[in-house]
């Protein structure tokens, strides 16, 4: 059985850092992308940033780039999200997800998911 469990979540204000953690069980093999996806009340889920299974490739979304970083030691360490310089419009619920194949920003790809944990950032 597959668990992702993320945690690290919390209030924050503006211009401020964070980082989420995920950590991942029942993933057989190591060839998963891993990745970050958030949601904002009242809006879909959009991607923010994946790693491949080795670490040695990496996708931002623009919205992102420059100011979070992700990473993991290897295909069995914990899953990472450093977010710095926080934005108000970051603010939303953080998902980890896993997808044994290649690399997508889109969610759906993603089979499998945990349960996210809240990001506010106040202005």
């Amino acid at each position: 059985q597959v668990q992702l469990v993320e945690s690290g979540g919390g209030l924050v204000q503006a211009g401020g850092s964070l980082r989420l953690s995920c950590v991942a069980s029942g993933l057989s093999g190591s060839s998963y992308h891993m990745a970050w996806f958030r949601q904002a009340p009242g809006k879909e889920r959009e991607f923010v940033a994946a790693i491949s299974w080795s670490g040695s490739r990496k996708y931002y979304a623009e919205s992102v780039k420059g100011r979070f970083s992700i990473s993991r030691y290897n295909a069995k360490a914990p899953l990472y999200l450093q977010m710095n310089s926080m934005k108000p419009e970051d603010t939303a619920v953080y998902y980890c997800e896993a997808n044994p194949g290649t690399y997508s920003s889109n969610p759906s790809w993603y089979p499998y998911w945990g349960q996210g944990t809240k990001v506010p950032v106040s202005s």
